[in-house]
C-alpha cells in the first residue's frame, strides 16, 4: 500500500529509549556516520571522522554559526511568589528587550503578569499569541545578553535528562553568532582539526550562514495533514560572500552539502528557484520543506536521525526519498544507531 505523504502517522516509527543519545560521541567526531546514496538507496556505515572518504574535492559544506544563548530562565510571579520559568525563542527588536517566549506556567502567566528573575529584574508578559507564545519585555536599563550568561541555562532539548552533559557539548566549535534557543545538530560533530583537515588535505571549501534556531524548528506537527502545519519563522540571514561562492560552485558543477537542516531550510529560503542560486540578505523565514518539494540549492545533506512526525523527518525525506528514509531509519534503530540532537549523523548525497 502506497502510504499518504500528507498524513502524519506516515512519519511515525518505534524507538527504543535507549537509542536517544544523552552525552556526545567523544571525541565528537567519533560518532557513527551512515552515508545514503539518494539514488539508488545504498548505505554504507561509517564513522563521522571518515568523513572526507564520502565527500568530492570542491565540495562546498555550508555551516550555520549561530550559537546557542542561555536563553532559559527561571524566577518567580511577582503576585503570589510562585515559581516560573521563561524560554527565550526570538527577539523582536535589536537591542533583544522584546522576546517570543514560551513561559510556564503558561495558564498563570497571562498580559500584565510579571516575572522577577534575579533579585532585581522584572520581566513582563505584555501579549499572549497562538500555539501558547508569550511576548514577554525585559526593562530598559536591563543588558540582556549579560543577564542571560550570568543567570540562564542552556535549553537542552526535554528528552536530553543527562547531569553530565556540558553546555559546550551543545555548541559547536565554531558557534559565533549569538541568538539560537536550540543547536544546529548537525554540526556538533565535527572539531576543530577535522574542518582544518577537510579544507586543507581534502580540497573541501566551507561557507557560512546563520539561521538562529527558534520554535520553528522543534514543535512537534499537530495536524492530521502535515500541510496545514504552519511553521514559526526564525531568522536567517546568508552573506554577499556565500551567495557569491554557491554560485560559482553551482556554474563549475561543483556539490553544495548542506551542514544540518537549518543550513537546508536557509538556502533553499533565499534561493531564486527559476535559476537554482542563492540571494544574499536577510529575512525571517517559515519554509516548511516536505515531500514533493523540489530543491533548488543543495545536493547533499549532514544531519542526525529525527524525532517522529517532526518537520526535520519531512524535510530529509523530501530530499532522500520517503522509501529511502524510512528504510535508513529502520536499519538504524536495528543497528543501535543514536538518535536526535547527541545522536549519530548521516550524509545524504
Amino acid at each position: 500500500m502506497v502510504p499518504n505523504l500528507y498524513d502524519i502517522e506516515s512519519y511515525a516509527y518505534d524507538l527504543p529509549e535507549g537509542r536517544i543519545a544523552q552525552t556526545p560521541a567523544s571525541p565528537r567526531n567519533h560518532s557513527r556516520l551512515l552515508v545514503l546514496d539518494k539514488n539508488s538507496g545504498t548505505m554504507i556505515h561509517s564513522r563521522f571522522y571518515e568523513l572526507h572518504r564520502f565527500l568530492k574535492e570542491g565540495d562546498v559544506i555550508v555551516l550555520n554559526d549561530t550559537r546557542v544563548i542561555p536563553a532559559r530562565l527561571f524566577g518567580v510571579k511577582e503576585k503570589g511568589s510562585a515559581r516560573a520559568e521563561i524560554l527565550l525563542l526570538k527577539p523582536l527588536d535589536g537591542l533583544w528587550k522584546r522576546w517570543e517566549a514560551l513561559v510556564r506556567p503558561g495558564r498563570r502567566l497571562r498580559p500584565g503578569s510579571i516575572v522577577i528573575v534575579r533579585e532585581d529584574i522584572p520581566v513582563q508578559v505584555q501579549e499572549a499569541l497562538a500555539d501558547g507564545v508569550r511576548v514577554v519585555r525585559f526593562p530598559e536599563e536591563c543588558n540582556v545578553l549579560s543577564l542571560l550568561e550570568e543567570v540562564g541555562e542552556i535549553p537542552f532539548p526535554p528528552y536530553i535528562k543527562s547531569t553530565t552533559a556540558t553546555a559546550l557539548d551543545y555548541q559547536t566549535v565554531f558557534a559565533k553568532r549569538n541568538g539560537s534557543s536550540a543547536a544546529p545538530t548537525a554540526s556538533l560533530h565535527f572539531t576543530e582539526n577535522q574542518l582544518r583537515d577537510l579544507e586543507d588535505k581534502h580540497g573541501i571549501t566551507f561557507a557560512w550562514v546563520t539561521l538562529h534556531v527558534g520554535l520553528g524548528t522543534f514543535r512537534p506537527v499537530q495536524e492530521e495533514d502535515i500541510r496545514q502545519h504552519v511553521i514559526h519563522e526564525e531568522y536567517c540571514e546568508v552573506p554577499e560572500e556565500t551567495a557569491a561562492l554557491i554560485r560559482k560552485a553551482k556554474e563549475e558543477g561543483r556539490r553544495i552539502i548542506a551542514s544540518g537542516t537549518t543550513v537546508a531550510r536557509t538556502l533553499e529560503s533565499m534561493a531564486t528557484h527559476d535559476e537554482n542560486v542563492v540571494q544574499y540578505g536577510r529575512k525571517n523565514t517559515s519554509l516548511f520543506i516536505y515531500p514533493a518539494y523540489q530543491f533548488s540549492v543543495i545536493d547533499g545533506l549532514i544531519t542526525n536521525f529525527h524525532l517522529p512526525r517532526s518537520t526535520l523527518l519531512m524535510l530529509v525525506a523530501a530530499l532522500a526519498g520517503y522509501d529511502n528514509i524510512m528504510e535508513v531509519y529502520e536499519t538504524a534503530v536495528k543497528m543501535g544507531y543514536r538518535f536526535f540532537s547527541f545522536g549519530d549523523a548521516m550524509l545524504i548525497q
